[in-house]
């Protein structure tokens, strides 16, 4: 079993500029939740790096881009947590779940309170 994070936002070096800039200039206008708890406009987030390696679940992050060139034929609206066993997929935190957090350790507890 394993916690599938899926970032609303496409991978690569120009994708995570354009990103870094739309957080720094318009921070509410950013269109990933899970990439404003989770990340400081540069940075992973203290909070959540702390919590993610202390943690003893299996943790996969993907960018909405990798998640469906893997899984070209399951749709999520983005961002979303997932658990999968197996290939059965249960989504943990909606999209709206997600943008309804204002806190990084509100996001935590949510995922405590999970599993």
């Amino acid at each position: 079993m394993a916690l599938i994070f899926i970032y609303n936002a496409d991978s690569g070096t120009i994708n995570t500029i354009l990103d870094v800039g739309h957080k720094f200039i318009s921070p509410k206008t950013y269109p990933c939740s899970l990439c404003a708890l989770t990340y400081d406009t540069f940075t992973e987030n203290k909070t959540w790096k702390s919590f993610r390696k202390q943690s003893t679940m299996d943790m996969i992050f993907y960018h909405k881009d990798e998640f469906e060139s893997i899984y070209p034929n399951i749709k999520f609206t983005y961002p979303v947590i997932l658990r999968q066993n197996d290939l059965n997929f249960t989504e943990i935190l909606s999209h709206k779940d997600l943008n309804s957090i204002r806190d990084v350790n509100v996001l935590i507890e949510k995922l405590f309170n999970h599993l």
